[in-house]
């Protein structure tokens, strides 16, 4: 598991401590979205399609600072839209730092090279780049050519200066599992900190509903991508989380665990679903139906839900809130996963053929409409 020994320390004393003090609910992660314009359109987004007013609103650095000192969480995630098209993400960045929160800068890193000079490498900062496997299958997946070329100058360009680095891969239906882990031998050459990896989520406003999978598609992908793993791989997340992706553990959905605050202020219930908002955090926790949410309740949209911002939490807590789970997470991040079914799944998988690139028109993307580029 490549995450600093001091990260893991803040993570476990907190965990710790939330247990002790008999605290039932508590947030591990703010998700903290100071916009939601971006440069892309991606084909299965559903955080970019918004009237241009909504557009061009802006949380300030005070607002973002606010947030994450009302919910106390000990990391700050970054995501958007494209937080470098903030005019003071520099300046809410070194904020979070020097309150010392761990923070993951999300970006799709098409800026990234060019603006790397305005950060400081610290312990506290990491550069989350969205890079969806090989050339090909990103540039399609992000539906603009190029991109994948312009995030991998961005990261060589940021490891070289001294900055933690994890590309941030998530997977669709069709994805071939071998090149997912060339995509692996190639980062883990460049030299970044570790890998992050969640399935794509069926947001309703995504303009392709064709490539989500079902939680039976998410094990049999993840078990053939993390079976048989390489000695020299490394992930920046929990051993137990992508163990529950490939299907050896079962958690239940802790959508408090990863709160998401933006500029129309707390959402209800998650990240992912927009069920109402709230004005403070408190009032977060206290008026939202939890039991509505997750696998259990029935909600049609939890029953395929294996993301990360769901389901890491849970993970975590008992990786450092158990003794069993602790010795979990100890095998886990030295375990290879040796499975000969999963090498059957790798061996007779059959790509799909290949469509031409979708490149989508973010002046009319609200209209589901689509231009067809070619290379």
């Amino acid at each position: 598991m490549a995450v600093p020994i001091s990260q893991m320390w803040t993570v476990a004393s907190y965990v710790i401590k939330k247990n002790v003090t008999g605290v039932k609910r508590f947030p591990l992660v703010l998700m903290l979205e100071p916009l939601f314009r971006c440069n892309l359109a991606c084909a299965g987004c559903g955080k970019v399609q918004y009237p241009p007013h909504v557009l061009k609103r802006m949380l300030t650095p005070e607002e973002c600072f606010a947030a994450v000192e009302e919910c106390g969480v000990p990391m700050v995630s970054i995501p958007g839209g494209e937080p470098l098209l903030h005019p003071q993400i520099v300046e809410i960045v070194n904020g979070l730092v020097a309150r010392k929160k761990y923070v993951y800068m999300c970006t799709n890193a098409i800026e990234l090279k060019r603006r790397l000079h305005e950060f400081t490498p610290s312990k506290y900062l990491t550069f989350s780049v969205h890079l969806d496997g090989q050339r090909e299958h990103h540039d399609f997946a992000v539906c603009r050519e190029g991109t994948y070329d312009l995030a991998v100058e961005g990261i060589k360009e940021a490891v070289k200066r001294g900055f933690r680095v994890t590309p941030n891969s998530t997977f669709f239906d069709g994805v071939d599992p071998n090149s997912v882990r060339e995509h692996f031998d190639e980062m883990m050459r460049i030299g970044v900190e570790g890998m992050v990896l969640s399935p794509g989520y069926s947001y309703d406003k995504a303009p392709d509903q064709n490539r989500f999978l079902g939680r039976a598609k998410v094990r049999k992908l993840f078990r053939a991508i993390l079976s048989n793993r390489k000695r020299e791989w490394k992930f920046n997340m929990s051993p137990l989380f992508l163990e529950f992706l490939m299907g050896d553990r079962d958690y239940e959905c802790i959508p408090w665990g990863m709160p998401a605050y933006s500029i129309f202020g707390w959402q209800k219930p998650c990240y992912l679903l927009q069920d109402g908002y709230t004005e403070t955090y408190k009032e977060l926790l206290e008026t939202t139906d939890w039991d509505s949410y997750g696998v259990a309740s029935g909600n049609a949209h939890c029953a395929n839900c294996m993301v990360s911002c769901g389901y890491e939490t849970p993970a975590v807590i008992d990786g450092f809130g158990t003794l069993k789970g602790f010795w979990g997470m100890v095998k886990g991040t030295f375990n290879l996963y040796k499975d000969d079914h999963a090498q059957k799944l790798l061996n007779e998988f059959k790509p799909e053929p290949a469509v031409p690139l979708v490149q989508i028109d973010a002046v009319k993307k609200s209209e589901k409409k689509r231009e067809e580029t070619h290379a």
